[in-house]
């Protein structure tokens, strides 16, 4: 009698904390709304295919032979991502006053050379304390056997939807909609050789890490993967509801609100054998406690090889993914309240 009384009271517990747990997750939902939906959609759609398809092909031209860390290539690269926050007066951050955070050759321990995160911001109007880092890595493969790997998706793709996305943020500042907090916008060296430059960042912040509400991460999005040849119309969400059940829902609102696109969670999920939740810059975000996305296209035939070259990617797609991931961001940097935590790693 007495263990079927026990289980009865499980039974009842159980079902208490699953219906709690619902009230919980309905209640997030219900408090997730796009205010100014129209003003959104407005600056979202000065993200252009055109726009992008300009910026990759620069991006990933021969002259940055391939982009490796700590060579002469990546440099110059690094100054021409610097030279388009200038000349769209997106500002560096103030403890960077040139757009550069200087990583030293001792933090890489692979001899590889000095290197640079590209970092821009732009001030929030009413918390700028609290900040959002919008986050891709700028670096790829370099020159392997004479041949220059291009990475127009791996990460040129990611690069110039940034771009992109700060172009946009900032022409909603000029218009009178500067966003109530900070967005900063960063692009990590080292992510090829092993997520330097976010460990970097997350271990010398430009602002502090426990006012990071929340990073948004885009590492190749302008490509296909062989799952969705003949349904291409989708992104791969992966770390949404790791930390956070509410950005979780809040990426599910952006999608249902402003696109059309499939959020795919095939590899949102400890047992994907791939591991790409531990590969990309959103990582060093996440062990630091702070709620992150990453998105991400899946691989293709061209994955790491010199073949992954601009001509190759579709800037519709690209395009549509890049608002969906601007819209996201809108909700974050205005919302009434920061995104809660209310999970560990």
């Amino acid at each position: 009698m007495k263990l079927q009384i026990v289980t009865l009271s499980l039974i009842l517990v159980g079902s208490c904390a699953t219906q709690s747990n619902k009230e919980k997750v309905a209640a997030i939902k219900k408090n997730i709304v796009f205010e100014d939906v129209e003003v959104i959609k407005k600056y979202a759609s000065t993200i252009t295919s055109e726009e992008l398809k300009g910026h990759v092909y620069n991006f990933t031209s021969d002259k940055y032979y391939g982009r490796m860390t700590g060579t002469d290539g990546h440099d110059a690269a690094c100054e021409f991502l610097r030279d388009y926050y200038i000349n769209q007066e997106i500002a560096s951050p103030p403890k960077e006053s040139d757009y550069f955070q200087e990583i030293p050759k001792s933090f890489f321990k692979r001899g590889i050379n000095d290197s640079q995160n590209v970092v821009a911001y732009i001030k929030g109007s009413e918390k700028p304390e609290e900040v959002l880092v919008i986050s891709g890595h700028s670096d790829h493969e370099g020159v392997v056997d004479n041949r220059i790997y291009y990475g127009a998706d791996d990460n040129g793709s990611g690069t110039c939807a940034i771009m992109e996305i700060a172009q946009a943020f900032k022409r909603a500042t000029l218009d009178g909609h500067r966003p109530k907090r900070s967005i900063v916008f960063l692009h990590a060296t080292g992510e090829e050789i092993g997520l330097f430059g976010s460990r970097y960042y997350t271990e010398n912040p430009l602002f502090p890490i426990e006012n990071t509400v929340a990073n948004l991460n885009i590492d190749m999005v302008g490509r296909i993967d062989e799952r969705h040849k003949e349904n291409p119309n989708y992104i791969y969400i992966i770390g949404s509801d790791k930390l956070s059940t509410e950005l979780h829902f809040v990426s599910e609102a952006a999608r249902n609100t402003f696109s059309d696109l499939e959020l795919d969670y095939k590899y949102n999920t400890d047992s994907d054998p791939n591991r790409y939740f531990y590969r990309s810059d959103h990582y060093n975000f996440a062990l630091k406690g702070v709620p992150s996305i990453f998105y991400f296209n899946g691989e293709h035939e061209d994955y790491t090889k010199p073949t992954d070259t601009p001509d190759k990617l579709d800037y519709s797609l690209l395009e549509k993914r890049a608002k969906l991931i601007f819209s996201t961001a809108w909700y974050i940097a205005n919302a009434d309240n920061k995104i809660q935590v209310d999970k560990e790693l």
